[in-house]
């Protein structure tokens, strides 16, 4: 199977699969389709073995993983596009989720997710975020680990109770910085965000994978919780995002992408996104389908997506927008100009009296020409169209192949026990037993140069415990060079 049949207008209105990297819009107003959309689109690539990432921002996506119930509007929808061998059935899913309630709770680690991002999550000021730039500097510079929060914390602890050094070597820092990255730290346990940082982290190779079958595994990130956090929300999906640029391979245009990836209410990525940021992002979007994965969007308003990204979308269905306001009556106009033309369309008034369930669609078809736009009328998904209970989900966690490799969380040695091991020993004045591999600090040195970092002739405790670890790339600039692509370029550090 090469294509993924979306609907029908006055012909078959496919997505063919060789163009399925070639990125994608859904956009429309609340309650015209677009979920149904999302989830035919899911099922075709799943079908076709595509792996697929998804957020569930509503609680119904889930029911992608059950068999729907026939009844008469979906036969009739059924006749009318002319469906063969159509039968309701689940797809392969996998649950995910940032606080580990509804699915399997996905971890990344501070070092990974870097200061740039992590900043936008904390909603720190300027100053603030370069002064965590140093923090991740130094971190970076001396291989020590920053899995969690209290790694973090730990770190922020010793950059203020040394920070004329520190900012002699790296820059001013400010106590009133970091006490305001701490508070902003503390706000984020309390809403739950401590949860997204630590180990075992998520392997990208977890969300690419098939059944027995060879149908493509949709995992499902439950995110109903997660959009309350519209920051937290956004700067995961793109962190993921970045995580998947950075680390596939180059494989060119492919039969079929090597993954889908739907980035649901995507204005919030964009809303007060410094430019910078969003150069970044295109940048990805441009260059990951090279890489194999293709990226959908998913938003009330096409001009919610800024112009130099929405022009990387070729596959496009537009659901209803009612021109209420001046704002609603301008998305109509950008939607009409952004579809290859149908002379048999006027497409600004279409747009406007489409019914739910019908949408207005191109996409690539042959030699990536785009298909003039076609009033089109939706495939009914063969899955349950609405929300699963909450047993249903129990069953689907307990059959997942991975559930075993992320359900209990992992605490290793780092940054957090390496500094408070030294911050005993200062106050008691008795040593504490460090890794075995480590040495005493000399004499001539500084504590803050020996005993934590070492000498040029000896390792220090962060060495050794760094080297430990399978994380730990064996050079400063392999360290460099492996930061997620948003955190790197835009100044982040070292990846562990």
């Amino acid at each position: 199977m090469d294509r993924i049949l979306i609907g029908k207008g006055e012909q078959p209105v496919n997505l063919l699969a060789k163009y399925g990297n070639r990125h994608g819009l859904v956009a429309g107003a609340t309650g015209t389709g677009k979920t149904i959309s999302l989830m035919v689109l899911a099922e075709g690539f799943s079908r076709i073995g595509v792996p697929v990432f998804m957020a569930d921002v509503k609680g119904d996506v889930a029911g992608l993983a059950m068999a729907g119930a026939a009844n008469d509007k979906i036969r009739q929808r059924i006749e009318q596009i002319g469906i063969d061998g159509y039968t309701n059935e689940g797809s392969p899913v996998i649950f995910w989720d940032v606080f580990g309630k509804s699915g399997h709770p996905v971890r990344t680690t501070i070092s990974e997710i870097g200061p740039t991002l992590l900043g936008r999550i904390l909603e720190i000021n300027d100053i603030q975020a370069g002064t965590l730039e140093i923090v991740f500097k130094l971190a970076d510079d001396q291989g020590l680990l920053l899995l969690d929060l209290d790694d973090l914390r730990a770190l922020l602890g010793f950059v203020a109770d040394n920070r004329k050094e520190i900012s002699t070597q790296y820059g001013l820092v400010s106590t009133l910085s970091v006490a305001a990255i701490q508070r902003a730290l503390l706000s984020l346990e309390r809403e739950g965000g401590e949860f997204f940082f630590g180990e075992p982290a998520l392997e990208l190779t977890d969300l690419m994978r098939t059944d027995l079958s060879g149908r493509g595994i949709i995992n499902i990130l439950a995110a109903d919780q997660l959009i309350l956090k519209p920051r937290l929300y956004s700067s995961f999906l793109l962190w993921l995002l970045s995580e998947l640029y950075e680390n596939l391979p180059e494989v060119g245009d492919l039969e079929k992408p090597k993954l889908v990836f739907f980035f649901d209410e995507a204005h919030l990525l964009f809303d007060d996104a410094p430019s910078a940021l969003r150069r970044k992002v295109e940048q990805v979007v441009r260059i990951i389908r090279s890489k194999g994965v293709g990226v959908y969007f998913c938003s009330q308003f096409p001009d919610d997506i800024p112009n130099e990204i929405l022009g990387q979308l070729g596959n496009r269905i537009q659901h209803a927008l009612r021109a209420y306001t001046p704002r609603d009556q301008k998305a109509v106009e950008t939607a009409a100009e952004t579809f290859a033309s149908n002379p048999k369309l006027n497409v600004a008034e279409v747009i406007s009296r489409l019914g739910v369930g019908e949408a207005l669609v191109s996409t690539l078809q042959e030699k990536g020409i785009p298909l003039p736009v076609e009033h089109t009328l939706i495939c009914p998904p063969r899955c349950r169209m609405g929300a699963i209970t909450s047993e249903e989900r129990a069953i689907i966690r307990a059959r997942s192949p991975i559930g075993g490799k992320y359900d209990a969380p992992v605490n290793r040695k780092t940054a957090y026990e390496i500094l408070n091991r030294r911050t005993q020993t200062k106050e008691t004045g008795n040593p504490v037993t460090a890794p075995p591999e480590a040495e005493k600090p000399s004499a001539g040195g500084s504590m803050f140069g020996d005993m934590i970092w070492g000498t040029k002739r000896r390792q220090g405790m962060v060495e050794t415990l760094a080297k430990q670890t399978v994380r730990t790339v064996g050079s400063q600039l392999g360290r460099q060079i492996l930061r997620g692509i948003i955190g790197g370029i835009l100044g982040g550090s070292g990846r562990r």
